[in-house]
């Protein structure tokens, strides 16, 4: 975006009205969206849904004036433009089409669905209803990711030719549900992989021509029709124009800090790399590199956690109309499908 479009479009946010705006979940990453748009204040937070009174009581912080309902349905009843939805997986694609079809736009915490199947039937609600659709693919939103994607995009590293994706998390999720493949849909891949996907197919803007896969629970090779998530994932993706993707992450690794993050991608001119910041989730370092030398391209801080949540709101006060470019996590899910489906194939 140039810089005159740049204003002309915070000239439009910023005499917009503001969007009224529901919240159904309030775990840590459902609280944590509505305090991101509260701080930005980009829309009205009216209400607020979870079947927890705490998770109420905490989100009620930020948010004083927004009524509290343990139902959803309670909150489609109210006067909104639109919802952000962070439950359990499960829930994602059922609860995001009911919005939709009552006409709200929908901002809703990732995977948007268990497989393709789910991802396209909210994408074709959204689609018909005309209404904006988002999901929190945030690792699109560092400083780092972005800069190295003008790079890529700009040719400036050549071909590329290779990508290596980490994402080990020393804990893993807590949550019952997250281990149960019906109600989550996977373990780390859809997890924390997805974030990785993503971003290199935001990056390269390449298809996917090839997969193949080997997930393990507990350090023992599991396959798709296994009753457990996997908790290791080792995955190579081919792609149209040659370049390979190796892709690993897991939850619970003895990994020697609390996370290990990295993306790098490299060409025929340059390489360049995203890694995070003595085992954090939140903070990254990206660089250039050229032969032996290197040049930083971003660093803390950098406050591009929940910041997927506060565009989606500014969006939505300019045009809450559907955008296509929502379309291109079909393919995001359909590589995930295919993780799964070649596991140990």
């Amino acid at each position: 975006m140039n810089t005159a479009t740049a204003s002309s479009a915070q000239f439009a946010a910023a005499i917009a009205p503001r969007p009224r705006l529901g919240f159904l979940g309030l775990g840590w990453i459902g609280t944590h969206r509505l305090a991101a748009i509260a701080r930005a204040g980009v829309a009205e937070i009216v209400a607020i849904v979870d079947p927890m009174e705490d998770m109420l009581a905490a989100a009620a912080q930020h948010a004083p004036n927004a009524f509290h309902f343990r139902d959803s349905n309670q909150l489609l009843e109210r006067d909104l433009n639109g919802i952000v939805i962070a439950t359990p997986s499960a829930q994602h694609a059922g609860q995001s089409i009911a919005a939709l079809n009552r006409g709200l736009a929908v901002f809703c915490q990732k995977p948007l669905g268990r497989n393709t199947s789910e991802v396209c039937e909210v994408i074709d609600a959204a689609r018909s209803a005309n209404r904006l659709l988002g999901v929190d693919l945030s690792y699109r939103y560092t400083a780092g990711l972005q800069k190295i994607r003008q790079l890529v995009r700009a040719n400036e590293l050549g071909e590329i030719f290779a990508v290596d994706l980490v994402f080990h998390n020393a804990y893993g999720p807590q949550k019952s549900w997250f281990h149960s493949p019906a109600q989550s849909g996977g373990g780390c891949v859809i997890d924390l992989g997805i974030h990785l996907v993503d971003a290199a197919l935001w990056i390269l803007d390449q298809p996917i021509v090839n997969v193949s896969s080997r997930l393990f629970h507990e350090g023992e090779r599991i396959d798709r029709l296994e009753p457990v998530c996997e908790d290791y994932a080792a995955v190579r993706f081919d792609l149209a124009n040659g370049a390979a993707i190796n892709l690993n992450c897991s939850w619970y690794l003895h990994a020697g800090r609390d996370a290990v993050i990295v993306a790098s991608f490299y060409g025929t001119k340059g390489g360049a790399a995203l890694r995070n910041v003595n085992g954090s989730f939140y903070d990254f370092v990206a660089e250039r590199f050229t032969g032996t030398t290197r040049q930083l391209l971003a660093e803390p801080p950098d406050e591009w956690f929940g910041y997927a949540a506060v565009e989606w709101a500014r969006r939505l006060a300019i045009d809450g109309n559907f955008d296509p470019e929502i379309e291109r996590i079909i393919e995001v899910a359909a590589a995930l499908d295919l993780i799964y489906e070649n596991a140990n194939a």
